[in-house]
């Protein structure tokens, strides 16, 4: 029996791994097949606003599947997406857009014979009265201005991408993620084959972001991004959960012995509430 006031040992270690605000986002029960591959399994998570989650896991863990979900690009075939408690229903990347969720991808899908601005307002542009007529001047200065606030830099917002480095390029998918009053915003693999110069600017930016009030899931095999910039771990392995951690309360072996067992060694937490 517990003394008045205090709170048992395993309740208060679960009760560093749950967001301590009011969620953003909910997954429940989240279960997905591709034929006779089970990708996920009654699967939960849950992410508070201006929180930085790390979503780890080997490779077939279900990481990018359940994200994928999350951004409107892959039909769950069971479960329900809440956001801010009320449950949606994304027929599409743009549905999910619309509710503030944007998804950068580990190949940053963006056109590279189009320029640094018409990739940020891609689908989105900016048009005057006139129908048809594109606001040019507008959407490359809302353009600069979007690197100036989140710190980040290119040649100039007319240069195309392809003339820019994977750094530059990791920018203007960051940028167009984030310009358009985004709530949440997935990065997949943010620092692959990026260069130590490149890789500290976006652990810059995923801090500034945090700072503004957007939550951010990163998914990444370099568990150094997240114990840098991150507030908690999901770790994920063969479509489930296995655990769920503060980043102030675990070490890297701790997670990797969890990413490589699959299972949690302070006790069978399943969910990432």
């Amino acid at each position: 029996m517990t003394q008045a006031g205090t709170m048992p040992a395993a309740a208060a270690a679960a009760a560093t791994d749950r967001p301590t605000q009011p969620a953003l986002v909910e997954m429940q029960d989240i279960s997905k097949a591709f034929g006779a591959v089970r990708a996920l399994t009654h699967v939960n998570l849950t992410i508070a606003p201006a929180e930085v989650l790390g979503l780890v896991g080997d490779n077939a863990a279900g990481k990018s599947t359940l994200m994928k979900i999350l951004a409107g690009a892959i039909q769950p075939d069971s479960g329900r997406i809440l956001v801010r408690g009320r449950p949606v229903s994304f027929s599409g990347p743009i549905a999910a857009r619309d509710a503030g969720i944007e998804m950068i991808y580990q190949d940053f899908a963006l056109v590279p014979e189009l320029t640094v601005t018409q990739n940020i307002f891609l689908g989105r542009e900016l048009t005057g009265p006139a129908l048809g007529v594109l606001r040019r001047k507008a959407m490359a200065e809302r353009a600069r201005k979007l690197f100036a606030e989140l710190g980040l830099r290119v040649p100039s917002v007319s240069a195309s991408v392809r003339e820019l480095s994977g750094g530059q390029q990791q920018a203007v998918a960051i940028a167009r993620a984030t310009g358009f009053d985004a709530k949440l915003v997935i990065m997949d693999e943010p620092t692959a084959n990026l260069g130590a110069p490149a890789i500290a600017k976006v652990r810059e930016t995923i801090a500034r972001l945090k700072a503004q009030g957007v939550a951010v899931i990163v998914i990444s095999h370099r568990l150094e991004d997240i114990f840098s910039v991150g507030d908690r771990f999901v770790v994920m392995k063969h479509g489930r959960v296995v655990g769920t951690r503060a980043v102030s309360d675990t070490d890297n072996d701790e997670i990797v012995q969890m990413i490589v067992s699959g299972s949690d060694p302070r006790g069978d937490r399943t969910a990432a509430e």
